[in-house]
Order: structure tokens, then sequence, then C-alpha cells
């Protein structure tokens, strides 16, 4: 990889949806890895670090965790569109196709539950951390856990008879239940034997006991343990012969006919209080659950025996959160970090000054997203601003950068915000963000009907002195592969720019003018964008790879994504690698690409990298030359999915700095293609190796490089 000038292609606008190149095109659609089997792997190379020596117990607690959460992602999305493609005539999808996804999705829980009571409690017990399943301990511990469900968390919970008049209640999906099997007779002289106790969600799912009664130990135990120990008490008078923790998940998504409402936010808003409450898809029960009562409770969610998932203790792991928090030692934690203050820009100087000197990249979480925000921060508080836009598609309920928004709006600058509604999962805050800002007087609008707007802009238009003693208007912007988002900023690893690049800058603008105007926009001189030109572009420059690599010439592809999916982009990489081209794929989650599969196991090189920080940055290199002109480095906000080029908006950027250029491939793709403690390679099977359970990781390798070499956030 050389550092030479950028050599970026032409415009090529055309319309959404018109796929590129006629030869890629008309090329064999590839053999694949299926693609819910591609998603379980990634949750398998996740679950692979809980079982690392090397890294710290809670940490490794925490991965468990995760599993838990990408799980149920994946049965409230996957499984759910699953569902929906075998109920589509001629979609080829079958009953045995969803029983062996429903099934890889269970060994996969069956392994995290196995993981954790035989691995990670012994540890946990041997580093002093005792969490007591079934409110045992001595006897001060028992008598302290029964005075505090008295006065904590029985005067929450209602025992529910079912009856004629008391039918089985709504359950909102991922909430956490009894169901109680009892003997003798009611109140009433009824012989009603079945009760429903939901878990309180306001309460934690751990709950610490006071140091003084776990001498040299931390002691938890689990609010699900507390409740079962106490459920007779629920039922004076009755017997309880038989109980059992259970857990629906459901379908999270809900169709909007953007085509038929006329105000997109308020028929979200009212949409939101049903998500919990759709089609029933997975059924977890504790492993010990008697099977009358999972015969009960499969025929009141209307489900078939394969949609239940009988796992280990506790029920839903996710319960653990609060004590990765609460638990006490150093050593079972990551060392801690402060991002450093990027060596590029100086603390002491504003931010515009210096960008009217030379761009700045910003490699998050290493460099800190202070910057990030101390330009809003400047262009808020800066007289000479005159307006300031930006897109918002997971910001979080609580957001810095949402507040500098509203407080531009008050000091009578002109704000706007493209924000995303239909964010999955982050629809309720980004509506509450949206009222909000509509209530201080910030323009806020929701991008365009049918597509999600991905892209990460923030442009700021300032006054600046002219010749002859003029004015003119200058702008600057952020670009980033990343959210806006200052919590993830420290977890996740993006690339920000910093620029006030004439190209750029009118680039952006040209963009939000085509999200509010909904207008075709200009042709973008350096950016290109989805649903239009993205895809065609990339295409292209895999053809060029191609070409050259036929004539004899340096050709060589690295894309680092997210997730690569799309078939076309996948043919095109296979056929720029069977011509002679070297092809390195860093591909976080789902990749579809095996090499051993299509005689290219030489020339393509499949790797995921997971660690201590969730791999996000997208990056494509392409070279087809040795010339000045021969290579082209994106940044970009799209993964390698159709979805994200044809059905939202996105942006891919060309860095054309010489030096900037080179930094992206020293820092966010050298040192990921030499990962020897993180990476895992993709075989001809379809499945991961690990590349070595020692040597250098990428990510930690940064984070001593800045944070040993650069000064720490002023």
């Amino acid at each position: 990889m050389a550092d030479e000038t950028d050599g970026t292609a032409p415009p090529d606008d055309v319309a959404p949806g018109e796929r590129a190149p006629a030869a890629a095109a008309a090329a064999a659609p590839p053999r694949l890895l299926d693609r819910e089997r591609a998603i379980l792997q990634f949750s398998r190379r996740v679950l692979a670090q809980a079982r690392r020596a090397d890294v710290p117990l809670l940490e490794r607690l925490r991965f468990v965790t995760i599993v838990s959460s990408n799980l149920d992602e994946f049965v409230e999305v996957r499984l759910a569109d699953c569902l929906d493609a075998m109920r589509r005539p001629r979609s080829g999808f079958t009953e045995a196709d969803l029983g062996g996804i429903r099934a890889a999705a269970n060994e996969l829980a069956a392994a995290q539950y196995a993981l954790y009571n035989d691995e990670i409690v012994p540890a946990l017990r041997r580093a002093g951390i005792v969490v007591l399943d079934h409110a045992g301990g001595d006897a001060a511990q028992r008598e302290w856990t029964t005075r505090w469900f008295d006065e904590q968390v029985k005067p929450l919970l209602v025992p529910i008879g079912l009856d004629p008049s008391h039918p089985f209640p709504m359950v909102a999906s991922k909430s956490l239940n009894f169901v109680v099997q009892l003997g003798g007779r009611d109140a009433f002289g009824r012989a009603n034997r079945i009760a429903i106790v939901k878990v309180p969600g306001v309460l934690p799912g751990v709950v610490r006991l006071p140091r003084t009664l776990g001498g040299a130990r931390q002691v938890f135990v689990l609010l699900t343990a507390l409740i079962r120990a106490h459920l007779p008490a629920l039922f004076p008078g009755r017997c309880v012969q038989a109980h059992a923790l259970f857990r629906v998940t459901r379908n999270v998504d809900f169709e909007v006919d953007e085509d038929e409402i006329t105000n997109l936010r308020q028929a979200l808003r009212s949409h939101l209080g049903q998500r919990h409450f759709g089609d029933a898809l997975r059924l977890e029960v504790a492993a010990a659950c008697p099977q009358e009562l999972c015969r009960f409770l499969l025929a009141q969610f209307a489900l078939p025996e394969a949609a239940l998932c009988r796992v280990g203790v506790p029920l839903n792991l996710l319960q653990l959160a609060p004590l990765l928090d609460e638990a006490e030692g150093a050593a079972l934690r990551y060392a801690p970090f402060e991002p450093a203050w990027p060596a590029a820009l100086d603390p002491a100087r504003p931010i515009f000054a210096q960008l009217r000197e030379r761009d700045v990249l910003l490699h998050h979480p290493f460099e800190s997203f202070e910057p990030v925000v101390r330009f809003l921060r400047e262009a808020v508080r800066d007289p000479q601003v005159l307006a300031i836009k930006q897109t918002i598609y997971r910001t979080g309920s609580e957001s810095v950068l949402m507040e500098l928004l509203i407080e531009a709006a008050r000091r009578g600058k002109e704000v706007l915000v493209v924000l995303e509604l239909k964010a999955r999962l982050d629809e309720e805050a980004n509506i509450n963000w949206a009222e909000r800002l509509e209530a201080e007087g910030v323009q806020a609008v929701y991008g365009i009907v049918g597509l999600k707007t991905h892209a990460k802009l923030l442009l700021v238009t300032r006054r600046e002195p002219g010749r002859g003693g003029s004015t003119q208007l200058r702008r600057y912007v952020h670009l980033s592969t990343g959210n806006y988002n200052s919590k993830t900023a420290r977890l996740y690893t993006d690339i920000g720019h910093l620029s006030a690049d004439p190209g750029l800058v009118a680039d952006a603008e040209a963009l939000f003018r085509q999200l509010t105007s909904q207008t075709r926009a200009r042709s973008l001189t350096q950016m290109v964008s989805a649903p239009f030109t993205l895809h065609r572009r990339m295409l292209r420059h895999l053809l060029q790879v191609a070409d050259a690599a036929r004539a004899g010439h340096t050709a060589r592809v690295v894309v680092k994504v997210n997730a690569l999916t799309d078939p076309l982009l996948i043919a095109a990489l296979l056929d720029a690698a069977r011509a002679g081209a070297r092809i390195d794929l860093v591909v976080r989650g789902a990749c579809l690409l095996v090499p051993g599969r299509h005689g290219v196991a030489e020339t393509v090189r499949v790797r995921s990298v997971v660690g201590r920080f969730l791999e996000h940055t997208r990056i494509c290199y392409f070279r087809w030359g040795a010339g000045d002109a021969d290579e082209v480095l994106y940044l970009s906000s799209a993964d390698w999915m159709s979805r994200n080029l044809f059905a939202r908006i996105e942006i891919a950027w060309p860095v054309r700095d010489a030096a900037l250029r080179q930094r992206v491939i020293d820092e966010a793709l050298v040192p990921y293609l030499h990962d020897e403690r993180d990476a895992w390679e993709l075989g001809a099977d379809g499945g991961y190796r690990r590349v070595s359970a020692s040597g250098v990781s990428a990510q930690q390798a940064l984070l001593e490089h800045h944070c040993a070499a650069a000064p720490r956030s002023p």
C-alpha cells in the first residue's frame, strides 16, 4: 500500500436500485454461506472471548451477556424474517430450514450456559464473588434476603390466578415471569391451578448483600432467586406443586405504511407501545421446567415445540448486568484508559482555524470523541456561525450533542437535524429528541420515505472575512463511520474526519438539500452515496482491480466492514481474485463469501477481529496499478449489504490527503491484517479458526500507541 494521491473516478449518478456493471450483473451468482448461520458464528466468536484466560474475569462475564443480547436480537429480527420468508410463496425457505436455524441458536445458548455455570461461576467464587441463585447462604444472609424481599420486592408483585375472568395475561417480550402450579383451593373454594407472577422490571436483576454479611467475599443474590424462594408466601393457603421461570421473545418489527400516513413521528409513537407484544417467536424456560407447564405455555403463545428453548440457570443472563458494574476488583476488569487528545489538534486554538490549514482524522476510541463535541460547541457559541446541519441515527437518550443543537437554536442559529426515527430499538429515544428539538425551534426532518438515513455528517456554515473587506460564507464538515454517540465512541472503533475541503463541504450541502427537499442532488464531486452511486462505484473499482490483475499489474483490495452479504459485490470480489488480485477482507460479523468454496483460497483471505472494542470502522481500499492515480481509499458509513446499498441513505468519501490516507492504512488496516491474538480466519468449510492464542492484538497495540504518544483530553 503506497501513499500516492487519490485517483477518484468521476461522478456516476444512477437511479436508486439501478445496480451496475453489466459484467458483474451477468455473472453467475456465487454459492454463499447461509446468512443466519454466519450471524450465529459471530456470536460464537464473542462467546470464545469469555473462554480466554487472558481476558479479565468480569470482562469474560460481560462477553457472556453480550451473547445473550445478540441472541435476543437474532430471534427478534432474523428469526422473524425467516418466518416471513417461509410464509411467502416460492421463497424456497422451508420448515426444515427454520428448524435448523432454531436448533443452531439453541446450541449456542446451551454452550453459553455451560460456559457460565461450569467455568465463569467457579472462577468468580475463586475471586471472592458469590452469586446466590437460590436465596441460599448462611442464616444471617437468609434473614437479610427475606427482609429485603418483604420490604422491596413483595409489594411490587401481582400474582394472577387464571380463570375465565382472569385469562392468561399479555406478557411483554423478554420480560421474566413465573408460571406456578398450585394445589388446594383458592379463597372462593375453586381449584384453579395455574398462576402467573411477573418479575418487576423496575428492580435490578442482581442485589448485593451488605459487606458485613459477606466477610471477605462479595455476595450477590439474583432477584429471580429471591422470588422463587418466596413463592409460597404469595399464595397463602395453597400448595406450590411446581413452578418455572419463563421468558418469551417476540417480533419487535412493526410496519408503518409511510405512503398512507401524514405524520411519521406520530405514527411511530402510536406503534411503539405495541412493539413488546408482537408475535411470539421463542419460549425460554428453565431446564427443570415440567413438561406439563411447557405444553401449557406453548399453547398460550401459539408456539410449536420447536420454539421451546430449555436453558440453564439463571434464565436470561442479562440479569447479571448490575453485577458487572457493582463488583469490585481492578484486576477483574480491563485496565482503564483515557482516550488521547489527537496530536493533530492544538487544544489551545479554535478548531475552525486549524481546519482551514489541514484536515484532521480522529481514530476512536483510541483518540477522544471530545474534539467532535468541541467542534459543535465552538459552532454553537461562535457568533459568526450562522447554520448547523446534522444527521442523527443512534445518539442515546442522553446526548451532549443534542443539547448543544438545542442551545444553538436558542441562540438564533439556523439548525437542521435529519433524525432517523426508524433506527431499530432506538425509535423511542429518537422520537423524544425530535419532539424536544421541534419544541425548541430546531428544524427536524425525518429523511426519505422508505429509506433509513444512516449517513453520519455534521455541517457548519460560518461567516468569515473575504477579499477587500467583504465577507464570505465558509463551511466545515465532520464525517464519520460511526454514530454521534459519546458512550459508544469509547466502545466502538470508528474514524471521524474533520475538514474544510471545498469539495467535501459542497457534497455535504448537496446531500442535506436532497434529504430535505427530496429533489435530485447535483453530481457529487468526492462523495458517493447510497442508494445512488455507492454500490456502482465499489463495483467499478473492483472491475478496475480485476482488469489490472489480468494485465499483470499490481492489483490489491482491502475491505474492512461489519458485514459482507451483497451478492454482486461478492461476485465482483471473486472475479478480481480469480484474475489474480490479492484480496483481504476484515469482516467483523456475517461474511457470506467463503474463499475455499470458489477456488480462490490463495488470493482471498477473510478475517474477523473480536476484541475488547467492537469493530465498527468501514474502510475500502483499492489499487489497480503502480501509478499515483491507481489507488483510492474510502471511509464509509455503509456495510457491504444490499439493505445498506439500496435501502438506506449512506455515504462513502475518499481520503485524498496522502499522509492521512497512509495513517488510515497504517492504523486501521495493516494492524488488523497482522493481528495474532483477536483475529479469526474463515476456512473452506465455512467455519472460523482463531489465528493464535497469543501474539499481537491490533486493538491493544493501538491503545498503547495513542495513549502513550499523545496528550490526554484537555
